[in-house]
């Protein structure tokens, strides 16, 4: 094996022992050179010295964890299919009950649990959601609490609904409403370590599961199966089709969209 191998195989050992992140699930051609660019650029020529110095400054450990988890994230990401949750979905579930339980995993900087957020208001729903919010990524999360966003985060958002859930703060910085904030619970999760609540509605998990190996995405289907109620609908990102729904116990109820199987 050759040393540079061995000092990556090395850093994931060592990761996967300080935080239960376990960089050998994620697909390693990626994941190794996004964190080799990120290691060059702040001047580390192993991956040892680049752990070591994680260990003693925070800032370098959260950028760490920013490159690793791709935080790019909007507003309304694919309006189309966000059009279809706040015009179908969600009033199917209304029919049900008014008392929703909603889950953005993997939710980065906070755009996708508060477009939920804004949609169960319209609907007149807010108050009586349970709408979670988790990352692996703390620093991320703590972007979301405070939820500042550049005005390009919001090129998809309805006018008026720029106009009702935000404020605009500089030029080019907008602040989400007290109202959505107070909304969401966000905290920090391992999607492939932690425990999933249950008897879900609705769960997002979008443009994250594709940076997975087989194994990984295979058992995080798993968990998301089993945490949806009947009925529940997990919604995922545009590269990332289900192509056999049946072996989770899901069902295709639009495109990227899966309805887990009524008992």
């Amino acid at each position: 094996m050759e040393e540079q191998d061995l000092d990556f195989l090395l850093f994931i050992k060592k990761i996967k022992d300080f935080t239960s992140i376990d960089l050998a699930q994620y697909k390693e051609a990626q994941m190794k050179r996004r964190l080799t660019t990120l290691r060059i650029k702040r001047g580390f020529h192993t991956f040892a010295a680049f752990f070591d110095e994680m260990m003693k400054d925070k800032s370098l450990f959260y950028e760490f964890l920013d490159r690793m988890t791709i935080n790019v994230s909007e507003f309304w990401r694919n309006p189309n299919r966000w059009e279809i949750v706040e015009k179908r979905f969600i009033p199917e579930m209304l029919r049900k009950t008014r008392r929703l339980k909603v889950w953005s995993a993997a939710c980065s900087t906070g755009e996708e649990p508060y477009t939920l957020a804004m949609i169960l208001a319209e609907k007149g729903v807010l108050a009586e959601a349970h709408l979670l919010a988790t990352d692996i990524d703390e620093g991320a999360l703590e972007k979301a609490k405070k939820g500042i966003y550049l005005d390009r985060s919001l090129r998809d958002v309805p006018e008026d609904y720029i106009k009702k859930y935000f404020r605009q703060e500089q030029a080019a910085t907008f602040l989400i409403s007290e109202q959505l904030k107070q909304a969401v619970k966000f905290q920090k999760q391992n999607l492939l370590v932690d425990p999933f609540d249950r008897d879900i509605d609705l769960i997002v998990c979008r443009n994250v599961i594709i940076y997975f190996t087989e194994e990984a995405k295979h058992l995080l289907y798993q968990k998301f199966a089993k945490a949806l109620k009947p009925g529940g609908l997990l919604f995922v990102g545009s590269t990332e089709q289900i192509f056999t729904p049946g072996q989770y116990d899901l069902e295709s109820a639009d495109t990227f969209f899966y309805r887990k199987k009524m008992l």
